[in-house]
């Protein structure tokens, strides 16, 4: 079950630099908690939404994932934390953000949805 949850994040982050909201939507638990350097808040799909396009000019690139921690806390929720490493998909030679990210999955009758997630930016 974990190497399933790392590819759904995988998967989740490409359609995120790929700017496709259809598999994001497809993907994610609504209403999802998100917290981040801007706090803690509960989205709804509209809001999220409204968040995911205010954010099209920011072209995010995945340039790593690691430190890979996930665990499986039943057969239907499990938990994953890493680092992932980002740069902008106009310069991936410029400098990367790196974040320590967690989120937690939970399986549903469509199948497995992101229910929370986090990201804390790390100190150079």
């Amino acid at each position: 079950m974990e190497s399933e949850i790392l590819e759904l994040e995988k998967k989740y982050w490409q359609a995120m630099e790929d700017h496709d909201f259809d598999t994001v939507k497809k993907l994610t638990r609504f209403p999802c908690i998100v917290a981040g350097k801007n706090g803690v808040q509960s989205v709804d799909e509209a809001a999220f939404k409204n968040m995911f396009e205010s954010g099209s000019n920011a072209k995010i690139k995945v340039l790593n994932i690691s430190n890979v921690e996930s665990q499986a806390v039943s057969k239907k929720s499990a938990v994953i934390a890493y680092h992932v490493e980002l740069g902008t998909a106009y310069d991936v030679q410029g400098p990367s953000m790196k974040c320590a990210c967690t989120s937690t999955w939970t399986k549903e009758d469509d199948g497995w949805l992101c229910a929370l997630h986090t990201e804390a930016e790390l100190a150079q």
